[in-house]
């Protein structure tokens, strides 16, 4: 039995937030492209340290080519990283490049996110308080 003070810690998996973990990202990107193209909707998402009730949050975005996260406000501090692929990101006239290992940080702005091929990045936000 999970006491109550633990209970806080556990993810809705059961898995302990605190502990240390480790990921594949490349392995979970790969996972994601496949869902991404199998489900339809072109993108997959899945994060995998915090959440919307953490003020860290890190989520692994898989986009099919032309795919694009429409234009949204910006909850923070964020980055992406691009991990596999190209992208755009875009906020009012201005676009930046992203491919293979480079970071762009995610203007304090409304902004949107174009996959140029089939592209995998890591999305970091930090939640203003």
């Amino acid at each position: 039995m999970v006491k109550q003070t633990e209970r806080a810690r556990l993810s809705p998996a059961g898995l302990d937030v605190y502990a240390m973990q480790k990921f594949s990202l490349e392995a979970l990107g790969r996972e994601l492209l496949e869902r991404a193209a199998s489900a339809g909707g072109r993108h997959s998402a899945e994060t995998v340290v915090g959440g919307h009730e953490r003020i860290l949050r890190q989520t692994v975005v898989a986009m099919l080519g032309g795919s694009a996260l429409a234009e949204h406000e910006n909850p923070g501090e964020a980055t992406v990283l691009v991990l596999r692929g190209r992208v755009r990101l875009s906020a009012g006239n201005a676009s930046w490049l992203g491919r293979d290992e480079d970071l762009l940080v995610i203007p304090d702005s409304r902004h949107s996110l174009e996959a140029l091929e089939d592209s995998v990045v890591l999305l970091t936000v930090a939640k203003l308080l």
